[in-house]
């Protein structure tokens, strides 16, 4: 369908961005919200979840390679990792860049979401979902990890929406508490807690969610272009000290044996360590800041 017209992001009253659409892909109302994926005049495809923009094919990657690399590297030995949401494939991708983990498991509620973006963004995902490490399970992440058995996981990965809809549920006490149940020793999860220029709410009240289950909580940046408001957080918390400063030698030693080094177009060594320098007014959203 080609259509010529302008989809406005809905994330915010008073303030917000806009895509040309060249050309409408998709446009589903699942079980759980509303999906739109659209041919963008600047962006490549773009895909919309209630109105609001989750990935994008021209910037995808500082998100998903962030998300991923980052904890997988902290942790440093990370075979088993458990990811919730991320039903574009993009998450589950990265994680099977590591050679040396072993299962990765996906948990995403909206089978619609997983469906489309295999169809509409194949790209993202890749090869993916065929990878015999990986188990795709559509369901409810909640409910996977509230039964999942103790030290099941190494790493968690949560990329979800924002706290509304669908997505409210990953942001709770209860979530967090099961979570690290969940956790091996020396186990680490990390999510997405909005842009604090514009949500400061969400990246305060979930660390501090966190810090009544993981003994070390703080956060770290990616500049995504079209997560408008600057600079990303995304909420980290673990089980051992020291995970959110592992020396840059040290990481890039972990890539090179990862199988990552190089094949990367935003993280890297440096700016896995430099993340984590939050800027004051960020920084005083964590606890004891």
């Amino acid at each position: 369908m080609t259509t010529d017209c302008w989809v406005n992001e809905t994330l915010y009253d008073a303030w917000g961005q806009r895509f040309l659409v060249q050309r409408e892909l998709a446009r589903v109302r699942s079980a759980f919200q509303d999906i739109m994926i659209f041919e963008s005049a600047t962006h490549g495809r773009v895909m919309l979840l209630d109105g609001v923009v989750q990935i994008t094919e021209r910037d995808e990657f500082v998100y998903q390679e962030m998300l991923t690399h980052v904890p997988l590297l902290a942790h440093g030995a990370a075979r088993r990792v458990l990811i919730i949401g991320a039903g574009d494939g993009g998450v589950l991708r990265r994680v099977l860049m590591h050679r040396d983990v072993e299962r990765a498991v996906m948990v995403e509620i909206d089978g619609e979401v997983i469906r489309l973006c295999r169809e509409h963004l194949p790209a993202i995902g890749g090869d993916a979902w065929e990878d015999p490490r990986a188990q795709v399970i559509v369901g409810d992440g909640i409910d996977y990890v509230r039964r999942g058995a103790p030290a099941s996981f190494d790493v968690i990965v949560v990329d979800s929406t924002d706290p509304i809809g669908v997505g409210e549920v990953l942001f709770t006490d209860a979530f967090y508490a099961s979570a690290a149940r969940l956790l091996a020793v020396g186990g680490l999860i990390v999510n997405q807690c909005g842009v604090p220029f514009m949500q400061s709410d969400e990246l305060r009240q979930t660390s501090a969610r966190r810090a009544r289950h993981f003994p070390h909580v703080g956060a770290y940046l990616a500049a995504v272009p079209t997560y408008v408001g600057g600079f990303m957080t995304l909420g980290f918390a673990a089980k051992r000290p020291g995970l959110d400063a592992v020396p840059r030698v040290t990481i890039e030693a972990r890539a090179r044996a990862a199988g990552i080094l190089g094949r990367t177009r935003y993280w890297t060594p440096a700016l896995h360590e430099a993340a984590f320098w939050l800027p004051p007014y960020i920084a005083e959203q964590l606890p004891h800041a």
